[in-house]
């Protein structure tokens, strides 16, 4: 199934627009977004991806009392996934803005005229804006966020596994960084152990 014709899934927030490929906002120049289209870059993953794997995951509603996203949704494996194996691209709004309010906004691409260029899944976005940090659930991260290409040769942020396999209905959970973890507890004097 193509990624234009994939369906929103069930039991998808209403206050979020579900998309299954970028939306490109109108701060993201003319240039970037072409080199963001069809460029290519040395830096990001060489394998190319050929489209969001949704058939690997599912979004649930985390009822239990110790998980610290309960009461919210995080993103499962439907079936095992090997190790090192593209998961799901996170598709959001790709801008050009500051947006530190967000907490779904990731860096995905600073250009050498020094526009840096994010993806906000807080208001539209796929299956991939579910993914919990893997702090307080695991001793480490079962997944990675990693930049490639499609086979078209978009540039995505990409969730992909790490080293070990994920089985079949695990979490997927990463490492949210720890830049992120102080943005958002600035005001208080403990950070989390990011050992």
């Amino acid at each position: 199934m193509s990624s234009s014709s994939r369906r929103q899934p069930p039991s998808w927030p209403s206050h979020i627009q579900y998309i299954n490929t970028p939306r490109y906002h109108p701060s993201v120049p003319g240039p970037v977004r072409s080199f963001l289209i069809s460029g290519t870059n040395p830096a990001p993953q060489k394998t190319p991806i050929s489209g969001p794997s949704t058939s690997l995951v599912r979004v649930r509603y985390i009822t239990e009392p110790s998980h610290p996203a309960r009461g919210q949704n995080g993103l499962f494996a439907v079936r095992k996934i090997l190790p090192r194996s593209h998961i799901i691209d996170y598709i959001g709004e790709v801008h050009c803005q500051d947006r530190a309010d967000s907490d779904y906004d990731l860096s995905l691409f600073r250009s050498a005229d020094g526009d840096n260029v994010g993806v906000d899944a807080s208001l539209m976005g796929n299956e991939a804006r579910f993914v919990n940090d893997y702090r307080g659930i695991r001793s480490k991260p079962n997944a990675v966020f990693m930049e490639s290409r499609t086979s078209q040769g978009e540039l995505r942020m990409s969730i992909w596994s790490s080293k070990d396999p994920i089985q079949k209905g695990d979490e997927i959970l990463l490492s949210y960084g720890k830049s992120w973890w102080r943005s958002r507890i600035a005001q208080t004097d403990a950070l989390p152990d990011f050992a």
